[in-house]
């Protein structure tokens, strides 16, 4: 295992990439890593440390906050259970929509429930057999797992798979040799036994787990340190990777006029919970005024309020990298709901030009460059609250300047989304944190990033 001195690690730990000397001599190399690859401890430091860093060195003109996930109208359902019977109660929980105009940290929540109920239906319908070698298999693999853990007291690299040529979905249970960046449970016996603090932060995330609750725990030490599966609504995942698929040599996508009362029954679909399979059967533009009427309603728009006028006041030379620290003050669900999008709007973007496919015949483009893309979705991504008309009226002319803005700042999303997502030199001053507070943190975090040091 590697072995660091608490003055070691922060002299070796420098900006960008870092290295940290072994006790042999040797040096491992750390690469910039992407946000969705961080564990949940780090990715609630991130947060603050992107903070301090726009608070330091940019004047944006605004006060800027850690935007915070929102739990739902929890008063309402409060109050209407005291003044209701429950069995009305049980008909108005019923029929509470699933996912249009809900809080994007509930609608991963009703992914997840949805996600479960579907699983326990397929194991209701297996037989008796296939359930008893199910079980077996998996004790197996739980004993064989227990087994090399106690035999190999350093980290393996094999439970670390990225997310490769997948849309990123909603949370799941996984197998354990799947699970993105994460190390499994049972490697805890690698780590020293007194640390009892340590031992309690390597529970499995639970990203479903709302704002609130997370509010009652006041240390870090309750934070996971592996990283948590993508939060993307199944709404827009499914969306996606149908417009992924059938869409993108489709002329004027988002902008061609749609059927709205197919619409409407998808959307109630989604609503109820119903299992919806998006095929070649359902319309191109259809599924798209769906992705766009999802954004739209939202409560509060994907890129928060709280950062509205940090986005709308950039300067030119220091866009890129004001964009990517407030990408950092996000919400987990909304940074993994923002890259789902920016990924599959930049392959829409690739195909806007005529091109010539490999028998040199003429493929027609979609027409739809980044530039057109933010002007559509840009509005849905980053906006104020409603106002009235005779509000509207009056600041229309500021307004415009803020929509030119807006759509400038997701255009430089859409052209730029790879990088956007990438810890650089942040990963830095993240580490430098925590080991004011936990070297012993550190020390797994490293240990689970670089399993290899040769």
């Amino acid at each position: 295992s590697i072995k660091c001195s608490l003055s070691e690690q922060k002299r070796l730990i420098y900006f960008g990439d870092f290295t940290c000397k072994k006790t042999a001599g040797h040096n491992f190399h750390m690469q910039s890593v992407s946000i969705q690859s961080l564990s949940e401890l780090e990715r609630v430091r991130l947060q603050e440390v992107a903070l301090v860093r726009l608070m330091k060195d940019f004047d944006l003109g605004c006060q800027i906050t850690i935007p915070i996930p929102k739990d739902g109208q929890k008063r309402k359902k409060s109050l209407r259970r005291k003044l209701d019977s429950l069995s009305k109660e049980k008909r108005d929980k019923e029929s509470d929509p699933q996912a249009f105009g809900v809080p994007l940290s509930q609608v991963i929540v009703n992914d997840r429930r949805h996600k479960q109920l579907q699983e326990e239906l397929q194991e209701e319908q297996r037989s008796p057999a296939d359930r008893v070698s199910s079980l077996l298999q998996l004790t197996g693999r739980r004993s064989t797992n227990k087994e090399l853990s106690s035999s190999n007291s350093s980290l393996s690299s094999s439970s670390e798979t990225p997310n490769e040529g997948t849309t990123p979905g909603t949370p799941e249970t996984a197998l354990r040799s799947r699970r993105r960046g994460g190390v499994s449970v049972d490697c805890i016996t690698d780590l020293d036994d007194s640390h009892s603090r340590l031992l309690e932060a390597l529970q499995l995330s639970k990203p479903v787990e709302s704002h609130s609750e997370k509010k009652k725990k006041t240390s870090d030490a309750k934070l996971s340190l592996n990283p948590i599966y993508r939060q993307v609504p199944r709404v827009l995942d499914s969306c996606c990777q149908h417009l992924q698929k059938y869409g993108l040599q489709t002329v004027g996508i988002f902008r061609v006029g749609s059927s709205k009362k197919r619409v409407r029954q998808l959307r109630e679909a989604f609503d109820q919970g119903a299992e919806v399979v998006l095929d070649q059967r359902h319309s191109v533009h259809d599924v798209a005024a769906l992705l766009k009427e999802f954004l739209r309603d939202m409560p509060d728009p994907l890129l928060t309020r709280e950062l509205y006028s940090a986005f709308i006041t950039l300067d030119k030379a220091d866009q890129h990298t004001v964009i990517q620290l407030l990408i950092c003050l996000l919400p987990a669900c909304n940074s993994d709901t923002l890259q789902c999008l920016l990924h599959f709007l930049s392959n829409v973007a690739n195909h806007a030009e005529d091109s010539r496919d490999a028998d040199g015949n003429e493929v027609i483009g979609n027409k739809m460059t980044s530039l057109n893309l933010a002007t559509i979705f840009g509005p849905n991504l980053l906006h104020k609250q409603k106002s009235s008309e005779k509000e509207f009226s009056v600041e229309s002319s500021a307004r415009m300047e803020d929509s030119a803005a807006i759509i400038s700042v997701v255009q430089h999303m859409i052209d730029t989304h790879q990088s956007l997502f990438m810890v650089r030199t942040l990963q830095n001053e993240l580490l430098m944190s925590l080991l004011d507070t936990d070297s012993d943190v550190v020390d797994y975090l490293l240990r689970r990033k670089t399993p290899q040091c040769e």
